[in-house]
């Protein structure tokens, strides 16, 4: 919730699923939703069936979407920064921006301080340092900030160093013919799907953009969606119904784990885990704290303390007071490395360390990292060196099983070199326990279990208590370096080790623990009643909440996730009565931005929040419901400017603008500064496996891709799944099949720097030769779906073993999809 463009790198949608039908426009790019999230593409082909809605599909390959676009445009791999900022600046160019919009909402009218520099002969911002070869001072990436300490601003955009006049001259270099040089596709067909994507800058239409991890897993994936977002919000499509910029999650539960501190460096509720460095509760929450940028900005993030201690009281319960701060100093807190740096510990990050042997022992709880993380050799020789490897799973998986002849073989080693003791605890899949899905629309629905797991497998919570309670008596028996955490934590459900998640939802919701009462003095939560507003909340330690995102949830009405009513008074699909969606049952974030300076809708058909007079109408809106218009308090209630960044100001570790940069691995140096041709923010690892491979040896682009007929590395144990999709496959561009003298159906073989898969091939017109800088480029892919153990024949095909451990320097996600290989006839 830090800015607009960082919550879409975590990947929030700022709509939802229902909400694309009121689309005019929509942009398919960086994912496949026909083929990936079929059920909720059904809104999209109710837009293009009941409004006549345009879909226009930019992808590497033709695909199941692109096969029900009225607009294909084909485009090589890892470039969609330049395809997006041929769109920006065609918006700038032609006029198609909402000027009315743009000046209320964006942070377009404030002045970017003098110091600011982009060197665009070689590729960097103000701040480089060549010799380190690092930012190594940012402080220019800001706003010119006047004596009051708010930022200057321009309300005509038209001072020089306005954010609007600095963007204007930071994208006219993106034009069709460049778009064309780097992304392979003709200017001709740029500019086509350009006049479509920028119809929607009127009041009357609006427009959304649909992704996934087709633009989250890349060497510069945050800058990409930021790209995205400037586009948006230009053409006046954030916080609109029909518009938005929607994450499609992969999984049911990715939002969820996101929102509830997943992340290593976040907390439950996007709070930030505090550092070795704030030793007080007060130095920590001063330092997570922003200053308001402008007047009036309602900056949502003052309450920052409110929201602290509130989940220091769930964290610690009775052993969180006064006097000890809350309980801060029994939080964990990152630590700083030997060169001063604090430490990641973000998934590339940990199996570095783990290949290093710093790490003892590892929990792999329902994920499969020799098959789901970059580098799968990398992985296995981390795991190799392990005392110790915990597994709740499902199914025997690779991870599980790293220890076999065959998956060690791939490391050079033997079951008898290794001597990490191995535990797997069978775990109930999704249908065999109860709890909650929050969903790419933020909806948080409860589910119900279907059926008993079998044998001796154990729902997640109990595997967790059981774990939690036997390390607790460990530590009360017998002691410890600091015990204090664990013998602290407040575990208050009635059945200890198997706690309900009704009361899990209860306390991540929250309480109040003492009676809450207003600046007057009077009661506005009793002692013991459910929280229902995030500003119920209180620093005092009167309150407690696990996550102040998710108040509402669960009230004195009940739980609300277990919701069910359709419905739907604004006839737009917003459904405010089934479930319950984050933030404050908003169905459609940043939702001040539907209506002009007055209130006014843009669009009477598509009302998002309406001012009546007295008070807002429509969707829960954006702050209180009677704030009038003139107070100006801003739409971006969570940003210290109170608007939305078009420039990001001193957030991002690679610049303010997104700017084009080659996958690491790329066929052709950077077309606009070949010295800088990749993200020069990205740290390269240094293991004798994290090895990149150059054009002249492998000069084919790869990606990676799932199916609809399978679920992750899951479902390949199920027979019927199986059946239907029964193998791994390449699929390998007919062109480049005849130089190869490779038939469809043929063995072959696609090798990377790190190593080699086989399958069979596909040989298909879905995947066109491109033109890229003067040169021709082809592009071939395949599916992840694969390993060494499930049903089938298939054997070894990991689509891991050739990705590098290559990561975005914010989101720190790897580069699955662009990177270089050789393809071969086996």
């Amino acid at each position: 919730m830090a800015s607009l463009a960082a919550t879409f790198g975590r990947g929030a949608m700022t709509n939802g699923w229902t909400d694309i039908r009121n689309a005019d426009v929509v942009l398919a790019m960086g994912g496949n939703p026909a083929e990936n999230h079929p059920v909720g593409f059904r809104f999209v082909m109710e837009a293009k069936r009941n409004r006549n809605a345009t879909l226009v599909c930019v992808d590497p390959r033709f695909n199941r979407t692109a096969a029900v676009a009225d607009r294909f445009v084909q485009i090589r791999a890892g470039t969609d920064i330049a395809f997006l900022g041929g769109l920006i600046n065609y918006a700038l160019t032609h006029n198609r921006f909402h000027q009315e919009y743009v000046r209320l909402f964006t942070n377009a009218p404030l002045l970017v301080s003098e110091r600011y520099a982009f060197d665009s002969a070689r590729g960097v911002f103000s701040g480089w340092d060549a010799e380190r070869r690092a930012y190594t001072d940012i402080s220019s990436w800001t706003y010119d900030i006047g004596p009051d300490g708010y930022a200057r601003t321009d309300p005509t955009l038209q001072h020089p160093r306005s954010v609007f006049q600095v963007m204007r001259q930071f994208y006219a270099r993106y034009t069709p013919e460049e778009v064309s040089r780097i992304c392979g596709c003709s200017a001709d067909d740029f500019v086509k799907v350009a006049d479509v994507i920028t119809s929607t800058y009127t009041p009357d239409r609006a427009g959304t953009i649909m992704y996934a991890l087709g633009w989250t897993h890349h060497s510069h994936s945050v800058q990409l969606i930021h790209a995205a977002a400037m586009l948006q919000l230009l053409l006046g499509n954030i916080g609109r119904p029909g518009g938005g910029l929607n994450a499609l999650r992969g999984h049911a539960n990715i939002q969820g784990g996101t929102d509830c501190g997943m992340a290593y460096h976040n907390l439950p509720g996007y709070i930030p885990v505090p550092k070795v460095g704030d030793e007080t509760l007060n130095a920590f929450v001063t330092a997570a704290t922003p200053r308001a940028l402008r007047p009036n900005s309602t900056n949502f993030w003052s309450n920052t303390d409110r929201f602290v201690v509130s989940q220091l009281k769930a964290f610690y319960g009775a052993a969180a007071t006064r006097q000890n701060e809350f309980g801060y100093r029994l939080h964990p807190r990152l630590p700083q490395s030997d060169g001063g740096a604090y430490e990641n510990w973000s998934w590339a990050y940990i199996f570095d360390a783990m290949h290093d042997g710093g790490l003892e022992g590892f929990f792999s709880f329902g994920m499969n990292p020799v098959s789901n993380g970059p580098n799968s050799r990398k992985a296995i020789a981390g795991l190799s060196k392990l005392k110790w490897l915990v597994v709740a799973e499902n199914f025997e998986q690779e991870t599980a099983a790293f220890w076999r002849d065959d998956i060690l073989s791939l490391v050079d080693l033997t079951p008898e070199d290794v001597q990490t003791e191995v535990f797997m605890l069978p775990a109930a899949n999704f249908a065999e326990k109860d709890g909650s899905f929050v969903n790419s629309a933020r909806w948080i629905q409860w589910k119900w279990k279907a059926v008993d797991p079998p044998g001796d497998a154990k729902p997640d919570q109990e595997i967790v208590a059981r774990i939690f309670l036997k390390v607790r008596e460990l530590y009360e028996q017998e002691g410890g370096t600091f015990p204090d955490p664990i013998r602290g934590l407040n575990w208050w459900y009635s059945n200890p080790t198997s706690p309900s998640l009704e009361e899990v939802s209860r306390e991540i919701n929250g309480w109040a623990l003492e009676d809450v009462r207003d600046a007057s003095g009077a009661v506005v939560v009793g002692r013991g009643r459910q929280l229902s507003r995030f500003l119920d909340t209180r620093a005092d330690g009167s309150t407690l909440s696990g996550n102040w995102l998710y108040i509402g949830m669960f009230t004195d009405q009940g739980n609300l996730a277990q919701r069910r009513s359709t419905a739907d008074p604004s006839g737009l699909g917003r459904y405010p009565e089934w479930t319950f969606s984050w933030p404050a049952n908003r169905r459609i974030l940043y939702n001040r931005c539907s209506a002009d300076g007055d209130g006014r809708p843009w669009d009477a058909t598509r009302v998002g929040i309406a001012w009546n007079g007295e008070r807002w109408v429509g969707d829960t809106p954006d702050y209180t419901v009677d704030s009038a218009p003139g107070a100006d308090l801003g739409a971006f209630i969570m940003l210290p400017e109170g608007v939305a960044r078009l420039f990001v100001p001193g957030q991002f570790a690679d610049g303010p603008w997104s700017e084009h940069y080659e996958p690491v691995e790329s066929p052709v140096a950077n077309p606009l500064h070949p010295e800088h041709s990749s993200n020069p923010a990205v740290r390269p690892f240094g293991s004798p496996f994290d090895t990149l491979g150059t054009a002249e040896e492998y000069p084919i682009v790869c990606t990676t891709y799932r199916l609809t007929e399978h679920f992750h590395y899951w479902t390949k144990n199920n027979p019927y799944a199986v059946q239907l999709q029964p193998e791994f496959f390449v699929e390998i561009p007919e062109e480049l099949a005849r130089e190869k003298g490779i038939a469809n159906g043929d063995q072959v073989r696609v090798t990377s720097a790190r190593g080699s898969i086989e399958g069979k091939a596909m040989v298909t017109r879905r995947i066109k030769p491109m033109q890229i800088d003067g040169r021709q480029v082809y592009q071939i892919g395949f599916p992840i779906h694969w390993g060494f153990l499930g049903r089938g024949a298939q054997r070894g095909s990991l689509a891991n073993l050739v990705t590098p451990t290559v990561v975005d320097p914010n989101s720190f996600a790897p580069e699955y999809k662009g990177f270089l290989v050789r393809l071969e006839k086996v």
